[in-house]
């Protein structure tokens, strides 16, 4: 169940709060430097393909019973100033019926993740982390809150997300962090369509394969034991790599479509924050600036000024149980591009809210309840100011027997509604049940 979003109830906020990430947590049992695990799950998915609600099928099914096998395992190094831990999870689906456009019945997922600490002394550390995914749902292939894509791509599809990060302390007043993050994707879907009156429809690597760097410099200023003033400046450039005519007739002219790298932008981010120990068991954090983009590559485009903002809230009321709660507003690449050559859409601006819950029920009974809404409204194109609405859902119940073994069921719930239409709106369902033994 925990996968179900990957970023909800995980957002890092750093110094910046900009950049979130999505690793998890590599941790060892006291005195055991390496787990092993391994989960065997039924599901029924009732839009596997994640089909939108008007699709037609043809000779394939909308809803598939299926079986799950994901193993895993956690190394963790601790030296005298290092720490280093590792981890890998490959997952393993089979589905009752064949997935759309191929005779498949099964695909499988991997996830690298890489952690590095190294405090020089009392005053210096750095911090490394890198995630490597292949895989296809897309929420397992995002970096941050919001989504970039809603639907379920087939093949091997790649993100990879690393992050560096420097902290100082100049004064027992003053501290500083200087990062950097960069953010590749890569998808297996290369082949664009033309429909009957000629026009490109663009494949999601046309869309969505690029590159994403990120830098920043922020000052962190101790008012007080419990609170931390932050002002910062961060840099981000999103460079597509897809190569491909998004937009525009078919075969492509020059003059006359618009290609992947018109969406290539720079962005710059002021902001200021704070992060606030209310309580040991209320902790929370808030930055809120402005940020302004260029799309360089677009002679068409205006820059644009938009809001940037990143709260966080979260409570432990009881031991093994705690709720976090946060929201985001920002810029993130879309899967929509319809427009002509000099008016394309570019991106989204999404607001993103969310919700994670865990509750011990009862001694080895224990509760997860997540949630997520998105709202992005598209920047340029067919649809300039339209909007859509994403909402996900899930709950999850797990008993523990034993310190090694547990089972777990839980159900999901994803509704897309859009503005573009029946050829966009989509909901799914998700049941699931299985068991989980680690070591």
């Amino acid at each position: 169940m925990k996968k179900i979003v990957a970023s909800v109830g995980l957002v890092a906020l750093s110094a910046s709060g900009i950049q979130a990430a999505i690793l998890p947590s590599l941790t060892d049992e006291a005195g055991k430097p390496w787990t092993v695990s391994a989960t065997l799950r039924g599901f029924y998915d009732d839009n596997f393909n994640t089909a939108p609600d008007a699709a037609d099928l043809g000779d394939y099914e909308r809803d598939t019973w299926g079986l799950e096998v994901a193993p895993s395992v956690a190394l963790k190094f601790p030296l005298d100033q290092t720490t280093i831990s590792v981890g890998y999870t490959y997952r393993y689906k089979y589905y009752e019926n064949k997935l759309v456009g191929t005779s498949d019945h099964d695909d499988s997922s991997h996830t690298f993740d890489l952690a590095v600490d190294h405090a020089f002394n009392e005053r210096y550390s750095l911090s490394v982390r890198d995630s490597f995914v292949v895989g296809q749902e897309p929420d397992l292939l995002r970096t941050g809150n919001a989504m970039s894509t809603f639907q379920r791509v087939p093949g091997d599809n790649i993100r990879n997300f690393g992050v560096i990060n420097f902290n100082g302390q100049a004064t027992p007043l003053l501290g500083y962090q200087l990062g950097y993050a960069n953010t590749y994707y890569n998808y297996d879907d290369e082949d664009p369509l033309v429909d009957g009156f000629g026009d490109i429809f663009p494949s999601l690597s046309g869309l969505l394969d690029r590159l994403e760097h990120v830098a920043h410099f922020d000052t962190r200023w101790n008012v007080q034991p419990t609170t931390a003033l932050v002002l910062g400046y961060q840099y981000r450039e999103i460079d597509y790599t897809g190569d491909e005519a998004i937009s525009g007739p078919f075969p492509p002219s020059p003059g006359f479509n618009a290609y992947s790298d018109d969406r290539n932008s720079r962005t710059h981010y002021v902001y200021v924050g704070a992060d606030h120990v209310f309580r040991p068991d209320l902790t929370g954090s808030i930055r809120g600036g402005a940020q302004y983009t260029d799309y360089f590559n677009d002679d068409s485009a205006d820059g644009q000024w938009s809001p940037y903002a990143l709260v966080n809230l979260r409570y432990t009321y009881l031991p093994e149980s705690f709720v976090e709660i946060g929201a985001s507003h920002d810029i993130n690449a879309t899967d929509i591009a319809l427009g002509a050559t000099d008016d394309i859409t570019l991106d989204a601006e999404s607001t993103v809210a969310y919700l994670s819950l865990t509750h011990r029920i009862m001694s080895k009974l224990y509760g997860t309840l997540l949630g997520q809404y998105q709202h992005s409204t598209f920047n340029g194109g067919l649809y300039d100011d339209d909007s859509e609405d994403y909402y996900m859902a899930g709950v999850n119940l797990e008993y523990r027997f034993h310190p090694n073994f547990s089972a777990h069921a839980g159900y999901n719930y994803d509704l897309l509604d859009s503005d573009v239409g029946d050829i966009r709106d989509l909901h799914r369902n998700r049941v699931y049940f299985g068991i989980t033994a680690r070591y």
